[in-house]
């Protein structure tokens, strides 16, 4: 066994990932990496791209530049393009970014889940009555962004973004060891929910963007200022940005979870469940 099978093993014991993961400091580990990841010094962003490989599956065969500023610059990488081929059925919504799914399923009411046993509300999660009455007993999908993959979110649909709602939170790891650890997590941290109205049949779709540890910055080309911490404007920011299937509507600045929302009559498409893996502009939804 290696040196670094067996450093992996130990880090994915669930009581030490736990641990190491949350029950620290997560606002100035948060700070920390959001400043350490922009050195652009290049021993610091070699050494620290390395390290990250050595423990992920980071792939950058794909990526646009094979040169990197920071670390920072490689986490939210843009890839060449056709990397992501998208599917332009008209009935299909597609998934807006890379990632493993997670529950996912029809809403019971306003309840869903974000782990086997672990419910939470429409009402904690999106804070804002009209939101909920849209998406009750709708359909979601949960999307995890693990680090190393594209951090980049898209627009699932042609459509418009109506509106931005930012909702400040903590900052608590969203992995699955965590997901079956603390109940509503993701109505505890940082979040956005991006609400698009569909061309297809003007209906509304909304993906939620949930923050986490060494995270908590979410951009959005439709917003001039990036949502964080630091962000002190109005909760509730009215847009009118016209998309296409397909574009890029922002990023994580490291990567985190997306949660998609679709009213009654909407449907996963084959193949989605728990566990399996998706890639951005691949079919995630039907529409009624």
């Amino acid at each position: 066994m290696t040196v670094r099978t067996q450093i992996l093993k130990v880090l994915l014991r669930e009581d030490v990932n736990f641990l190491l993961t949350n029950r620290i400091p997560r606002r100035l580990a948060t700070q920390f990496i959001g400043w350490f990841s922009r050195i652009e010094q290049p021993f610091i962003r070699d050494l620290s791209i390395a390290v990250w490989r050595l423990f992920s599956d980071l792939d950058l065969r794909e990526a646009k530049k094979i040169r990197f500023e920071s670390l920072h610059d490689c986490f939210i990488r843009e890839l060449k393009d056709g990397a992501r081929p998208i599917e332009r059925d008209d009935d299909s919504l597609v998934s807006p970014c890379d990632a493993i799914v997670g529950a996912c399923g029809a809403i019971r009411g306003t309840t869903l889940f974000q782990a086997k046993g672990f419910p939470y509300t429409l009402e904690d999660l999106l804070d804002e009555r009209d939101l909920v009455e849209t998406y009750r007993d709708g359909v979601y999908a949960t999307l995890r962004l693990k680090s190393s993959m594209y951090h980049r979110f898209h627009a699932p649909h042609d459509g418009c973004i109506e509106q931005v709602r930012y909702i400040s939170g903590d900052t608590w790891n969203v992995n699955p060891i965590a997901l079956k650890r603390i109940e509503r997590l993701f109505c505890k941290n940082e979040r956005a929910a991006v609400r698009l109205r569909l061309a297809a049949n003007g209906q509304s779709i909304t993906l939620v963007a949930v923050a986490a540890i060494l995270v908590a910055s979410i951009r959005l080309h439709c917003l001039a200022v990036p949502l964080n911490r630091s962000y002190k404007g109005r909760n509730a920011i009215d847009c009118n940005s016209l998309v296409r299937k397909g574009d890029e509507l922002g990023w994580f600045e490291h990567g985190s979870t997306i949660i998609v929302f679709a009213p009654h009559g909407f449907a996963l498409h084959e193949g989605i469940r728990d566990g399996a893996a998706i890639r951005m502009g691949e079919p995630l939804l039907r529409l009624p």
